[in-house]
């Protein structure tokens, strides 16, 4: 059996490969993810890919996996449900599962179905041995622990039909932003790519902003106007419509760039082709505020670092390091102890 320094090894000659894909390698992946699933355009497939080969940097993936102890694997059976809201949204808990010495049964989302079998492909050709301990399943019928990721509602019968399993079952999150004003031209541009880059729909596009009073959006909307290429599509364009008529019949005040819309309001979790916005009149009372919600914030925006737990700066929340584990639970430090 491999170990876990030889799977580490594998994983990291998936990213250098992932690094230096052809043209034409890059094209078959978007169009067979977008024949599938229309919103995976192919500039939202093509982070994804880079996003992954970033967490997949030699001495990124050396130092994090030197942080825990290793022990001599005694192979498991681990259930993984996966969602499908961005490109290779499971292949995370693949690379922890695998790393961590198990086997893996993934049952993927019927939207994200084909680009991380793929991308096992590759790694099955640097480690063949590999091939052996990852299944596709429609169904999950025998497994030693369960990781799940779904919707709020999909959580409670995660919870019912695998509580007795050791576990980790995530809700929904969103990611908000905490300005101040003095955010400068491209700090707002990396601003506008976290909330736009895969349509909102990720974990870590931010959905909320929180402003001071008398905040000025106009440097913000102009930026977001120049990524119009990142919502070039019909289904985003038929949301953004949607949801600007609805402004407009009720007469709720709201700011348009002409591909997002701007409401205030204090809820978090904003509908696609809109942000919300909320003001605050004192960084004691945004980290309140940011403190009273955590439980749904996956990440938080903002120059100081303070604010919340997990804050990065503007323009990295759609690239995660491979210790930004989903819902702040230690993924891997889960599978060592199972």
């Amino acid at each position: 059996m491999m170990s876990h320094q030889q799977v580490a090894e594998a994983f990291i000659a998936l990213g250098q490969r992932l690094r230096q894909l052809p043209e034409d390698e890059l094209e078959r992946l978007c169009n067979g993810a977008a024949a599938r699933n229309s919103w995976f355009i192919a500039s939202h497939v093509r982070q994804a890919l880079d996003g992954i080969a970033h967490m997949l940097a030699p001495d990124a993936l050396r130092q994090w996996l030197a942080a825990y102890d290793l022990p001599v694997a005694q192979p498991k059976t681990i259930g993984v449900i996966m969602a499908g809201n961005i490109p290779l949204a499971g292949f995370h808990d693949f690379l922890c599962v695998l790393l961590s010495g198990h086997r893996l049964a993934a049952k993927m989302s019927s939207q994200d179905n084909f680009l991380l079998p793929q991308l096992a492909e590759m790694l099955f050709e640097m480690a063949p041995e590999l091939r052996e301990r990852v299944q596709w399943t429609e169904q999950l019928k025998a497994a030693d622990a369960i990781i799940a990721t779904g919707s709020d509602n999909s959580s409670r019968y995660f919870q019912y039909y695998f509580g007795k399993y050791p576990h980790i079952i995530r809700q929904n999150r969103v990611s908000a932003a905490v300005l101040d004003g003095s955010e400068t031209p491209e700090e707002l541009a990396g601003l506008a790519y976290d909330a736009m880059l895969y349509f909102g729909l990720g974990c870590r596009s931010i959905a909320k902003l929180f402003v001071p009073e008398d905040y000025d959006f106009t440097p913000f909307l102009q930026q977001t106007e120049k990524l119009a290429d990142l919502v070039d599509n019909h289904k985003y364009r038929n949301n953004y419509d949607y949801q600007k008529s609805i402004f407009l019949v009720n007469r709720v005040p709201h700011l348009d760039s002409g591909f997002v819309l701007l409401n205030e309001n204090e809820a978090l979790a904003s509908p696609m082709s809109v942000i919300y916005y909320q003001y605050y009149r004192s960084r004691e009372e945004v980290m309140q505020l940011l403190a009273a919600q955590a439980d749904k914030l996956q990440c938080v925006a903002a120059h100081d670092n303070r604010l919340f737990s997990r804050t990065v700066a503007f323009g990295q929340t759609q690239m995660p390091g491979i210790a930004d584990y989903a819902d702040g639970t230690d993924t891997m430090a889960f599978l060592l102890r199972v």
